[in-house]
């Protein structure tokens, strides 16, 4: 059977699996023990045992369940809080202060946090209440928190970025680094947008008093809680681009970071301890789980010479490298419609990374890219994930419509930064370079 059958076949097994409502990984486990047996006549369960151990006893694996947990105690300590409310009172009367304000924590969340649906899931519950009831219009309280809450894909420590470059078998601290200027170049577009829909429309976001913040108790509240915040970020980005720590030690100074900042805040208890070790349990496991599966899969392709054949096929064709990066890029995102982001990992990785590379592109910087498109399918209509995390914390009378209108300006914001990561890749390559 030709190769492009055996891909086809098993891609689709896989959809129509999960379509059945089939677990992510039991999917990928059926048909990769099924391709097994069919492509070398053993059985399949068993070689997926066999090679399990292999496939995630790997030291590139250790950031997972520490940026893992680091977020969930960033949350469950009241340190988030803290910094949303210090945010708050140093925007003082700007027009439009609470969606600036939402860009500016977001974008802190999202560096500490690494859970993009976390991330939107907790800004809308945190704000869209209050803004909803200063007479905030739906796309200045929505759009903002849709546009952030994938911020976290992209700002280190990216949780999806871990697995992608794991997965992908890239190095995970310049996947990471390779973050931090298009993440925030991508902040910055979101606080000029608020800034242009305000001055279109002021009664978009409705001005109201707000009780003066002293410039001394400003200062005080960024010595005493932004400030700390920025520490436990250098702890993880600069110790990683200095040389000083690898990504697996980063993070563990990033735990213990958020650790003391809880302890020095006095909200760090047992119970948060307690829920924070248990989230970061669960959700590694489930990761871990999901890579195994994977890494079945993969071999499955490669015995089968589907993604061997693949790669030479597309080096065949004459098409500019970017017109295929294009193709790769639409690909991503009519799946993200439907499908949520790990599985789109799982089902692309084996395929498109060989691909890429064989075009000549940067491992480090399509790995962003993808990161950044798989940020666009979330919240790209009628069917991305965070416009549907978004509505169930929404106001009740929210439409999908309402949500969809309100992030559609923000994916242009996206699509902005992927026409710029496209013309100058030094964007994101310039921090991973001064690791070399």
């Amino acid at each position: 059977m030709e190769w492009y059958w055996i891909a086809a076949i098993a891609i689709g097994l896989i959809v129509l699996l999960m379509g059945l409502s089939v677990p992510v990984a039991i999917a990928f486990f059926t048909v990769s023990a099924l391709g097994a047996l069919w492509v070398s006549g053993e059985p399949g369960l068993e070689q997926i045992a066999v090679n399990a151990p292999a496939s995630i006893s790997s030291y590139a694996f250790v950031p997972i369940p520490l940026f893992l947990l680091m977020g969930e105690l960033f949350f469950h300590t009241g340190v988030a809080t803290r910094v949303f409310d210090a945010f708050d009172a140093l925007f003082g009367r700007l027009p439009g202060r609470l969606s600036y304000v939402t860009v500016a924590s977001g974008t802190a969340f999202a560096a500490l946090s690494g859970n993009s649906m976390g991330n939107t899931a907790m800004l809308g519950s945190l704000l869209v209440p209050e803004m909803t009831r200063r007479g905030y219009k739906k796309h200045m309280s929505m759009g903002p928190i849709l546009g952030v809450g994938g911020l976290a894909m992209i700002i280190p420590p990216s949780g999806l970025g871990v697995l992608l470059g794991s997965l992908a078998m890239i190095d995970i601290g310049k996947l990471l680094i390779a973050g931090v200027f298009p993440g925030l170049i991508l902040a910055a577009l979101y606080a000029l947008l608020i800034y242009i829909q305000v001055r279109i429309d002021p009664e978009a976001a409705p001005q109201y008093e707000v009780e003066p913040v002293p410039l001394v108790r400003k200062l005080l509240l960024i010595a005493s809680q932004l400030l700390p915040m920025g520490v436990v970020i250098f702890a993880v980005i600069g110790l990683i681009v200095l040389g000083i720590a690898t990504p697996e030690e980063s993070a563990a100074f990033g735990v213990l970071g958020v650790l003391v900042l809880a302890a020095v805040f006095r909200t760090l208890t047992l119970r948060a301890v307690i829920r924070a070790l248990t989230g970061a349990l669960r959700v590694t496991c489930m990761v871990l789980f999901i890579v195994i599966a994977s890494y079945a899969f993969t071999q499955i392709l490669a015995l089968s010479g589907a993604t061997r054949s693949l790669v030479d096929s597309v080096a065949t064709i004459e098409l500019a490298p970017l017109l295929l990066l294009l193709v790769m890029f639409l690909i991503l995102l009519v799946m993200g419609m439907f499908m949520d982001v790990v599985s789109i990992m799982l089902l692309t990785i084996p395929i498109f990374f060989p691909l890429a590379q064989s075009l000549g592109y940067d491992p480090v910087w399509f790995g962003l890219v993808m990161l950044l498109t798989l940020e666009i399918s979330m919240v790209t209509p009628p069917f991305g994930l965070g416009l549907f995390v978004m509505l169930g914390v929404a106001p009740r009378g929210t439409t999908l419509g309402d949500v969809s209108k309100a992030a559609a300006p923000y994916v242009v914001c996206d699509l902005i930064l992927f026409a710029l990561l496209v013309i100058f890749p030094s964007i994101a390559l310039f921090l991973p370079g001064l690791m070399e």
